[in-house]
């Protein structure tokens, strides 16, 4: 099958064409640099399937050029699916699939490695030695242990921050719609609301699908109910923190740490190199220049056994729909339980 593949980068086209090679799909990739949306659509010529990222624009405006074109699968490479109108792909006969599962140790334990660069201010400790400046002060820490963390999302990337937090001998409360036994099984954790979980931690985690329930679920009230000094850290969606109001929450001191790995306007920035221009997102200015903040560029999933994992997934996807099978990974309709 011929398969129009976006937002490619070389380690994209890495393990893609090894998972290829080794289930013999012979699947026919071309390969664009270029992100999907509308004006780009049409360079899915002639190809049967696209398969996009986190950043694709695969509205129905562009649904309904690639149906016109004979598309009729979009396979995501990532987990989430906020950024297809799944009513118009099912209007234009297109299927959507999914990765609903890779390593989910990758992205718990960048969360961790967040929360300890942040802290413990590696950051900063890096930059001054390179400098020769062997200083401690304003590198001072805490200690995890026995500090509570709130972890908001108990999917399988959230049971397993807990699991590891819990090894550092940290409280455990959680904020889940939708309760994983398997969260309080793990020491001391416990389910609260959201309410309490805001105001008794000293670190927060965000670990849930973007919905449109849930949109800034990360606002000016609910930081304003937050324990003055927490540490917020992002690994999940953009989407989920406005960042405008958590600019404030750090200039007040409410939040005295903010790691994002994703942000809400990244998909102009994101995944390029942009060292030799100017960026024009002033708000993200003003988010690096804060000594407090970590930002990193949607990298928490970029390990070897997530990437193994999401190219044969989506081949595995690829074929099935080639030789007519059910899709396992198949998108319908929003799924009621966290799935990060």
């Amino acid at each position: 099958m011929k398969v129009a593949v976006f937002s490619t980068e070389k380690y994209d086209r890495q393990f893609l064409e090894a998972a290829n090679t080794a289930t013999n799909a012979n699947h026919e990739f071309i390969f664009h640099e270029t992100r999907l949306e509308a004006k780009t659509a049409t360079l899915a010529a002639e190809c049967s399937a696209i398969c996009v990222f986190v950043n694709d624009d695969v509205g129905a405006e562009t649904l309904k050029i690639l149906a016109d074109q004979g598309i009729g699968l979009v396979a995501l490479r990532c987990t989430g699916f906020n950024n297809v109108d799944l009513e118009t792909a099912a209007e234009v006969g297109i299927k959507v699939v999914r990765v609903t599962a890779y390593s989910p140790y990758s992205v718990a334990e960048f969360a961790v490695g967040m929360m300890m660069m942040l802290n413990r201010k590696l950051y900063r400790a890096y930059n001054r030695v390179r400098e020769d400046n062997f200083s401690l002060n304003g590198l001072l820490g805490f200690d995890l242990h026995s500090r509570t963390v709130g972890i908001i999302g108990t999917g399988k990337i959230g049971i397993i921050l807990a699991q590891i937090l819990h090894g550092f001998g940290c409280h455990l409360l959680a904020y889940d719609p939708y309760p994983n036994p398997k969260f309080e099984e793990i020491g001391n954790a416990r389910y609260v609301d959201l309410p309490e979980l805001l105001a008794s931690s000293d670190i927060i985690s965000l670990h849930c699908p973007l919905t449109p329930e849930n949109h800034h679920l990360i606002n000016a009230e609910t930081i304003a109910q937050m324990k003055p000094g927490v540490m917020l850290i992002n690994t999940s969606r953009g989407q989920l923190i406005d960042t405008k109001a958590a600019i404030e929450g750090i200039k007040s001191g409410i939040i005295a740490y903010l790691g994002i790995d994703v942000y809400e306007q990244e998909k102009n920035l994101f995944f390029k190199d942009l060292s030799d221009t100017i960026i024009q997102d002033d708000t993200f200015l003003l988010l690096q220049s804060f000594p407090n903040v970590l930002i990193t560029s949607h990298q928490a999933f970029f390990t070897k056994e997530a990437m193994d994992d999401i190219a044969s997934t989506t081949i595995s996807s690829i074929t099935d729909f080639e030789q007519g099978n059910s899709l396992k990974n198949e998108v319908i309709s929003c799924p009621v339980a966290s799935v990060l």
